[in-house]
């Protein structure tokens, strides 16, 4: 007697699992392993290409797992630039069908060089209205700290009041603010924008582009420089070296160059992240390169260079300006040093070894006193408070102390009362200044931001919180807490005139502050 063979249902058969696999890949999986016959060894191999192949769907669809500030990838977000880039154009369409006036949009197409002269006096505007006080990257000193007026605490359980709330582009710069606005820098498709907003109503007054795509699949794309507001201007620095001085009124601009090429220099990383200085009739900007033109102090009128100097790497850490042992100086931080130079002509005053893994420095440095300093990294480093001796026209640099107490990679720090506070890898942190003693350690705000103000930090958590920690020596005291934004949050915040303001690569939102 012949024996017959049941002939396998088609969710069996190889092209039956493969089909499945394609189509819907857990399902596919599930059959894999119930089909009888195959080996383990087939099975494992076909359920790691299945894996792959969800990873592939997922990543198509715009699923990205994105890292925090560690590096580690575990924020799951969904990456879709042209959806939020016509988010951003629709509420703008709103804001100016409702607005009494236009706003102005300026300079889509046209790439201006240096000019030779001033630029002729904009038109007419309104009178400003607000103060000048928060124009500099982290606030006037560049040092995280607010004290224009007392603010409000603790907050309401809800949290602080919301002015406005809208989309935004993307990137990691901050905001100054000057004369009733706010200004900052974003990515809307492949172009770099400079936006100036109404402070008190959000709404978009004037902006000014130009094509530049900034992409990093760790750093997140776009520009990471905030603008400076100085004396009516605004200076802008992209992430690709395109560096523009705008008229803060109209958007106008004044004059345009990029600092990569007339250095010579090749981009870093992470792309140009240093906030341009403003002092005296020079803006300096960190380049980068070697020929002597790390440093470049440029004509603020028209950007013409009037000096250049070293030849280090750069960092990401803006530049500040201090008097430390009686001498006015620059303070910069390349990828390998922390230095002083004169503001003059840049000559080098002293320098201070402060080298990292990756060449990663990003924190910006704190001036102690009249002679010391304190400077922080993550990446392999800590913190250091080092100071600066005068012996003649002869300058030194020595180390007061040094550990790893807190390690700041990209996170500002800030000085209240004789304590450092930060974020050392994600955690909130206490040292006392003059030993680099910890007082306490305590707060997972992850890799966010801080400013002081009124004796309270104010932190911007990585998952887009805003909390408010009481800045004591004693421990770690939280006050209040709310969510203010969606998405992983890097951006420092800003506060004038009563208004705290906080973004991130897709929305920026504004808070009421003071009573």
């Amino acid at each position: 007697m012949k024996s017959t063979q049941i002939p396998r249902p088609w969710y069996q058969s190889p092209a039956g699992v493969l089909a499945a696999t394609l189509l819907l890949p857990p399902v596919g999986l599930v059959l894999l392993w119930l089909r009888p016959g195959t080996g383990v060894f087939k099975k494992v191999l076909g359920s790691f290409a299945t894996f792959i192949l969800v990873g592939v769907y997922l990543y198509a669809f715009g699923v990205r797992l994105i890292p925090d500030g560690s590096g580690i990838p575990k924020i799951l977000t969904v990456h879709r630039p042209d959806a939020q880039a016509e988010a951003i154009e629709r509420h703008r369409a709103e804001q100016r069908a409702h607005a009494v006036s236009p706003p102005v949009e300026v300079n889509e197409a046209a790439e201006p060089t240096r000019s030779g002269t001033d630029a002729a006096a904009p038109a007419a505007t309104a009178a400003p209205s607000g103060s000048t006080y928060w124009t500099d990257f982290r606030g006037p000193n560049r040092d995280g700290r607010y004290d224009q007026a007392a603010i409000r605490t603790p907050w309401p359980k809800e949290g602080l009041p919301l002015a406005w709330k809208q989309p935004c582009g993307g990137g990691y710069a901050s905001f100054s603010i000057a004369n009733g606005r706010a200004f900052t820098i974003e990515q809307r498709r492949d172009r770099e924008v400079v936006a100036a907003y109404d402070l008190k109503s959000g709404r978009e007054l004037w902006t000014d582009s130009w094509a530049a795509f900034f992409e990093e699949s760790m750093g997140g794309d776009g520009p990471r420089a905030t603008p400076t507001w100085h004396e009516g201007k605004i200076y802008a620095l992209g992430a690709t070296g395109v560096f523009r001085c705008l008229d803060g009124a109209t958007g106008k601009v004044v004059w345009s160059t990029n600092i990569l090429e007339d250095a010579g220099a090749e981009n870093l990383s992470w792309g140009m992240a240093a906030s341009p200085l403003v002092i005296d009739e020079k803006v300096i900007v960190l380049p980068g390169g070697s020929r002597n033109n790390s440093v470049a102090a440029c004509d603020k009128r028209n950007g013409q260079i009037i000096w250049t100097a070293l030849n280090d790497k750069q960092a990401y850490v803006s530049p500040i300006q201090a008097t430390l042992a009686g001498k006015r100086q620059l303070i910069v931080v390349s990828s390998s040093r922390v230095v002083g130079l004169t503001v003059e002509d840049g000559s080098l005053l002293w320098e201070y070894p402060w080298k990292t893994q990756y060449d990663i420095n990003a924190s910006q440095p704190i001036v102690l006193d009249e002679s010391r300093f304190v400077i922080s990294s993550g990446y392999g480093h800590g913190t250091a408070l080092v100071e600066i001796k005068a012996e003649g026209e002869k300058f030194s640099a020595r180390t007061v102390w040094e550990n790893n107490g807190l390690k700041s990679r990209f996170n500002g720090f800030v000085l209240h009362e004789g304590h450092i506070y930060g974020s050392d890898e994600g955690i909130l942190v206490c040292l006392e200044a003059a030993t680099g003693t910890r007082k306490w350690k305590g707060g997972r705000y992850g890799y966010g931001q801080l400013i002081l103000a009124g004796g309270h930090l104010i932190i911007t958590t990585e998952d887009g919180d805003v909390v408010l920690v009481r800045a004591t020596p004693e421990k770690h005291e939280e006050v209040s807490r709310f969510s203010a934004l969606s998405g992983r949050t890097w951006n420092n915040p800003a506060i004038a005139d009563g208004y705290l303001l906080v973004r991130n690569d897709r929305e920026m939102a504004a808070y009421r502050i003071v009573f």
